[in-house]
């Protein structure tokens, strides 16, 4: 069997990619919780090693078997999924604090859907609090009731997505009113949250309606129109305005992602008769913008390779480059980095008469940022380095507040973190100190999420960057070779091929 040359395995790992994700195995039936503990620090204070003592010699835990919960310096650390949902649970005198009920709720989907959850949360509310009684009285439950629609508040505020799940949603009328039975006065609390609720899943809705009118249009464009009558540079001449427009893309794809959305690309749904459409793992928004990094990056190929004449390559290489200059001004990683992919594809790559034109200095500054080299290291200093300027930035500097990951890494770094950490520990209880790092990682995402876009929307850049068409790797190896001739045997092997191919 012939092996492949280094430069022959170029030609079989051309596509940018996003890191994969697999799962663990089902866990075994949990135990009953009888007493529960409040937590007693804040989550910035559980997850700083700091502040909470990370030394063995300061470290006090404790572990009851009537509580099967564990505490170290005043965090939770492991307790059995019953004791943990019942901790979830608030009563008269204790309610959940905030940190604990993001961090669960977005975990525990790793062990327990979110419809039987919220079942099990009304299970244990009518046993702790007797609900099933037929004359039950205000004075008797005290803060149950305001606590009860605080904690539905979060959830629905957190997870809006959850409650797609008509039961989910069914679930949610059947406790509000039944808490409303007993606190009339806590209506328009439970307005605001339905109200709250439909009008994120509205928008919600309006957002995919759009994508798939994007991608339609997309695949329209490019069934109809062969060869480009157009380029970037003629509808956008400013590399400024360019990476303008790709931020607005950018921040409107990064909001619409669930959090919930990275710990459900880890789970894996048991495929029984019972598993309905509802119980499928729901990531379609981080699909959509891996889906856009990988448009970006053959966009910026297929841009390239459209031109045959070297002076407009070289052109619109150099106009690329500032564009990607631009990104890292903005604190935009990720069209930074996919603009970096799209040019180091082989089909570009191969190019070598006419990269001996282009200023390699700029475009080996920008490699440099993204060096994969330490796991990343350069990239991580400058990101740390934009959380920096974004939590200093004063409240009307929106530009400064912009900070758009490179979102493979960030995925990828997400996946070492479930795949390195046990879900449980040896006894059989879920292992929450994974919980918190996961719930920490996500929560810096969430506040990037928030940020707004402040520059000057244009529709016109922006329908070119979402609808025209992309060359398929063929296409592309076609492009390439009429660009420049291939030189090498297996290239010309290859074009050989694409052309038997492409006349039958």
């Amino acid at each position: 069997m012939k092996l492949r040359s280094n430069e022959e395995d170029d030609w079989f790992s051309l596509r940018p990619s996003i890191f994969g994700t697999i799962t663990k195995d089902k866990t075994p039936k949990d135990r009953r919780l009888k007493t529960v503990s409040p937590q007693m620090l804040s989550f910035s204070q559980m997850l700083d090693h700091s502040q909470t003592g990370n030394n063995n010699n300061n470290t006090c835990s404790h572990y009851s078997k009537d509580q099967a919960l564990i505490f170290a310096d005043g965090i939770l650390m492991a307790g059995s999924m019953e004791a943990l949902i019942q901790h979830l649970v608030p009563t008269d005198e204790y309610n959940p604090d905030k940190t604990y009920v993001f961090a669960f709720l977005l975990s525990s989907r790793l062990f327990i859907r979110p419809h039987d959850l919220i079942s099990e949360v009304c299970q244990v509310c009518i046993l702790q609090q007797n609900l099933s009684e037929d004359e039950l009285r205000k004075e008797k439950l005290g803060k149950f009731g305001p606590n009860i629609i605080q904690l539905l508040s979060e959830w629905a505020d957190m997870f809006p997505y959850d409650f797609r799940d008509e039961r989910m949603m069914k679930k949610l009328k059947e406790i509000t009113q039944r808490i409303l039975a007993i606190y009339p006065e806590l209506r328009p609390d439970v307005t605001n949250i339905t109200h709250s609720l439909v009008k994120k899943l509205n928008e919600l809705q309006n957002y995919e309606e759009e994508l798939a009118r994007w991608n339609s249009e997309a695949t329209l464009r490019s069934n109809t129109q062969e060869v480009p009558t157009t380029d970037i540079m003629e509808v956008c001449p400013s590399p400024l305005e360019l990476a303008q427009q790709l931020t607005h893309i950018e921040l409107d794809r990064l909001s619409h992602i669930g959090p919930e959305e990275f710990v459900q690309a880890f789970s894996k749904e048991a495929n029984t008769k019972e598993t309905t459409y509802n119980d499928m793992k729901k990531t379609s928004n981080l699909e959509a913008y891996v889906h856009w990094f990988n448009r970006l990056s053959y966009f910026v190929t297929t841009e390239i390779c459209s031109h045959l004449k070297k002076k407009n390559r070289v052109r619109i290489i150099e106009y690329f480059v500032d564009v990607a200059k631009e990104c890292i001004n903005m604190g935009n990683f990720n069209s930074l980095m996919a603009i970096i992919a799209g040019m180091n594809m082989t089909w570009v790559s191969r190019l070598k008469k006419t990269w001996s034109k282009v200023n390699r200095a700029k475009f080996e500054i920008l490699e440099h940022q993204m060096d994969p080299t330490s796991n990343f290291g350069i990239y991580r200093s400058c990101l740390k380095a934009a959380m920096w300027r974004s939590e200093g930035a004063e409240a009307g500097s929106k530009e400064e507040k912009i900070i758009i990951p490179f979102f493979s890494l960030f995925v990828k770094d997400l996946y070492f973190l479930n795949e390195g950490c046990s879900n449980k520990l040896p006894n059989g209880d879920i292992n929450f100190e994974k919980f918190w790092q996961l719930a920490k990682q996500i929560s810096d995402f969430i506040t990037w999420q928030q940020a707004e876009c402040p520059f000057p929307k244009n529709d016109k850049v922006i329908s070119y960057l979402l609808t025209s068409p992309v060359f398929s790797e063929s296409t592309l190896a076609l492009a390439s070779f009429e660009c420049e001739a291939p030189e090498k045997s297996f290239e010309k092997e290859k074009h050989k091929q694409l052309k038997a191919s492409a006349s039958v």
